[in-house]
């Protein structure tokens, strides 16, 4: 079957990249119909690191690299702490229950039915360029024409995180 997709099957890269997108398709599923919030929340983890795969194979390595910082050093571990920390809370059920899987199916199938005609009827043709790494064009951007801006709203942020720590910190007094 893949030799009938016209992949060239002896590229060690080939099978490498079909794994990463085997394992972010897969545990994507598993976040979709899965029932509990906790393996969803294990399984979305899978994602997101196939998904840093993805972009590494793109030679997109600063994507790759806030795709592992941001989202499974920042988001996916504020998730497994909401999980974890409200799953003894007697009155909630911790389940991921479907409203309505039929219409979630049909909608679904449509989707992939287009993006595999889309994929399948496109002519793709292979691009040689030279890898460069783009973290360093980036950094150098940030550092030299984009410095005000960066600097804008690094101080932006800070105001935000100081004023939220304000704010929890007055709530805890008044209660």
């Amino acid at each position: 079957m893949i030799a009938a997709l016209g992949l060239a099957v002896k590229n060690p890269a080939t099978w490498v990249f079909l794994a990463f997108a085997a394992v972010t398709c897969g545990s994507a599923l598993v976040v979709a119909v899965s029932r509990s919030l906790v393996y969803s929340a294990y399984a979305l983890l899978l994602t997101f690191f196939g998904v840093a795969g993805l972009y590494a194979f793109l030679d997109a390595d600063f994507l790759a690299a806030a795709q592992l910082l941001v989202y499974v050093g920042g988001i996916l571990v504020l998730i497994l702490f909401g999980v974890m920390l409200t799953h003894k809370i007697r009155d909630i059920n911790l389940s991921n229950e479907s409203t309505n899987p039929v219409v979630g199916a049909v909608i679904s199938g449509f989707l992939f039915l287009a993006l595999a005609y889309v994929s399948l009827m496109t002519d793709w043709q292979v691009v040689e360029h030279p890898a460069s790494a783009t973290s360093g064009e980036i950094g150098r951007a940030f550092v030299g024409k984009y410095l005000l801006p960066f600097e804008v709203s690094s101080v932006l942020l800070l105001g935000a995180l100081i004023g939220a720590a304000y704010l929890a910190r007055r709530e805890k007094r008044e209660a």
